[in-house]
């Protein structure tokens, strides 16, 4: 396969996508924190869509992947600008939107500011204001003046390498949070989840379900699935939910 496409951005950055060109409404996946769009879910959701003739976008948030930048330079605003410029630019028409993780608050930052645009969305363990109810809820007095003093702290990972927090990340999640207001997602949301996921709680995605305003959302709980949620039965949820959402759009 050929290397990716480069979009320039208005705030300097520069991030690596692959598109697929076909009928809508697009499907456009985000992916998680620190993860890029070679993920399988990515490749396997692209694969799927281009067998049905569907437009497909995936790409790198600043710091990620082939993107430019470093992971510890980028915080929650600086992706949704990253995510709003590349669905602007790159993509027509109306949106399925799938958000994975990290990728489920970006979703939902999007929906929230550009709800004509979306068709359906459908998020994968979705980690909504995870900076502040995740990292900074969990933080000792000790780790809070670490990253006070030092401006970050290491937080270890299930799933590769310690996480790098940044305190920019932090304070910027706080003026990015979507659980605090009403949430209104005026299309039909899938939610997906793994009940033996260690990194996103059900707790978390029962908050979401009860917590946002939309005419037809569902959650569907999955026994045993992982937060990488990515062995055969969830992709084919994953396709399912797509197909759903993308039907009752019609």
């Amino acid at each position: 396969m050929s290397g990716p496409d480069y979009l320039e951005t208005p705030h300097g950055r520069r991030l690596a996508y692959r598109r697929t060109d076909g009928s809508g409404p697009f499907v456009v996946f985000l992916g998680g924190l620190k993860s890029d769009m070679e993920g399988t879910k990515a490749i396997h959701l692209e694969a799927w869509c281009r067998a049905q003739g569907r437009a497909f976008l995936r790409f790198d948030y600043s710091g990620h992947g082939e993107s430019s930048g470093t992971f510890e330079e980028g915080c929650i605003g600086d992706w949704a600008e990253d995510t709003a410029h590349a669905l602007d630019t790159l993509t027509t028409g109306k949106l399925i939107v799938v958000g994975s993780s990290m990728g489920g608050w970006q979703s939902l930052l999007y929906a929230r500011a550009h709800a004509d645009r979306l068709a359906g969305l459908v998020t994968i363990a979705a980690a909504p204001d995870f900076t502040e109810d995740g990292y900074w809820a969990s933080f000792t007095d000790a780790q809070k003046a670490e990253l006070e003093a030092k401006g970050q702290i290491a937080m270890p990972s299930d799933y590769m390498e310690p996480y790098i927090i940044t305190k920019r990340l932090i304070e910027d999640g706080r003026n990015n949070l979507v659980l605090r207001e009403p949430l209104s997602l005026p299309f039909s949301v899938r939610c997906l989840q793994g009940t033996a996921d260690t990194a996103v709680s059900t707790e978390t995605a029962v908050r979401l379900l009860n917590h946002a305003d939309s005419p037809d959302m569902r959650l569907t709980l999955v026994k045993d699935a992982d937060h990488r949620f990515s062995d055969d039965t969830c992709l084919r949820l994953i396709e399912r939910a797509v197909e759903e959402v993308s039907t009752l759009s019609a």
